[in-house]
């Protein structure tokens, strides 16, 4: 790769890379906010209405859409790093809201230390469940892309995005929600109700963002001239 594209490869990573952490730090912001979508009409499972969820939910599956990408296009290490450096980026940006929670509102500022603090004091054990199944199943997916993607010898795009996605959401779904039920945050008589709703949710949406996946592998191997199942190394 002449030097020219492999720095248009970098700063493409670079950028997959900001949307990445951005989506993953804003979902940890705004989760205390829910939202109902009805699709099917008013369907509970469990007691729990089907996809009355938090709008944290939104910007995950944006996450592992890029993380498909990167690994389809740069590899495992490079989507891997990308896991890693949200995770920092996510409870750095905690950290600071954390402080800017503890410091004193005056009297004239427009959002008092009340409504801040309700609006953005998160729960540590909300936060801390979240990362940690955010951070086992993005590494399961990015593992269990590889698998595929090895044993289908690069072909078959569909099915290790679609595969991996699914099996990583459900143990995202699963231990964030068990971990909040295990903390008395949520009442366990919820449990299964807002498993299935969640990762019925984020499968649908796997579905939809197949395509744009196919979409932007399409342009990203035609740029850079990419046989199928081959990657770009950027420290080569």
């Amino acid at each position: 790769m002449v030097p020219k594209d492999k720095k248009l490869a970098f700063t493409v990573y670079l950028y997959l890379g900001a949307m990445f952490i951005t989506s993953l730090v804003v979902s940890n912001l705004i989760f205390q906010k829910f939202f109902y979508w009805k699709p099917f009409g008013d369907v509970s499972i469990f007691g729990a209405n089907l996809f009355e969820i938090s709008v944290g939910i939104l910007p995950y599956p944006i996450t592992f859409l890029i993380t498909d990408l990167i690994s389809e296009i740069y590899g495992k290490k490079k989507a891997n790093q990308i896991v890693t450096a949200g995770i920092f980026a996510s409870f750095f940006s905690m950290g600071i809201v954390l402080l800017a929670d503890n410091v004193p509102a005056v009297t004239y500022s427009p959002v008092n230390n009340e409504v801040f603090s309700r609006v953005f004091a998160l729960s540590p054990i909300a936060v801390l469940a979240s990362m940690l199944a955010y951070l086992f199943a993005q590494y399961v997916d990015i593992a269990i892309y590889h698998f595929w993607k090895r044993l289908t010898k690069g072909k078959h795009l569909w099915l290790r995005n679609n595969f991996s996605t699914f099996l990583s959401q459900f143990i995202d779904t699963f231990t964030v929600v068990g971990l909040l039920c295990l903390f008395k945050v949520l009442p366990w008589d919820m449990f299964y109700g807002l498993v299935i709703s969640g990762f019925l949710f984020k499968v649908l949406i796997a579905f939809l963002d197949t395509p744009f996946l196919y979409f932007f592998v399409y342009l990203l191997r035609k740029r850079f001239g990419l046989k199928i199942g081959e990657e770009i190394n950027l420290e080569a």
